[in-house]
């Protein structure tokens, strides 16, 4: 990998797999961003280029184990890509990490061997 790649990582320092997708990044010497993304949400906009830059729906971005999007109505399969965005963008917690993102694609890191596809 080229040692000055740059990374953005939408991050959960509580997530394991997020905290060990954030350290094969900084091994393999990517120039890291880190946007802990319950502090710092992606926009609605930001957030639905990201799914489509990684070739996944809102729906495939949703972190569907959190109760949450059970309440919500978001595991139905009759609830749309707007609606889950629309949530997403409401409550942060629903979006599933890690979201990695380089000059070569986005990845949705799960498992986190997978950023490895975009270094």
């Amino acid at each position: 990998m080229n040692r000055s790649a740059k990374a953005t990582i939408f991050h959960n320092p509580l997530c394991g797999t997020s905290r060990k997708t954030l350290e094969i990044l900084r091994e393999e010497g990517a120039d890291v961003e880190v946007r802990e993304y319950l502090k710092a949400p992606p926009s609605r906009g930001e957030l639905a280029a990201l799914y489509a830059r990684a070739g996944i729906s809102p729906r495939e971005g949703l972190r569907a184990k959190e109760p949450l999007a059970d309440e919500l109505g978001l595991t139905s399969p009759e609830t749309d890509d707007d609606t889950i965005l629309d949530a997403m963008v409401a409550h942060p917690i629903l979006i599933n990490r890690p979201l990695v993102e380089t000059e070569k694609g986005v990845r949705l890191c799960r498992p986190q061997d997978k950023v490895r596809e975009i270094l």
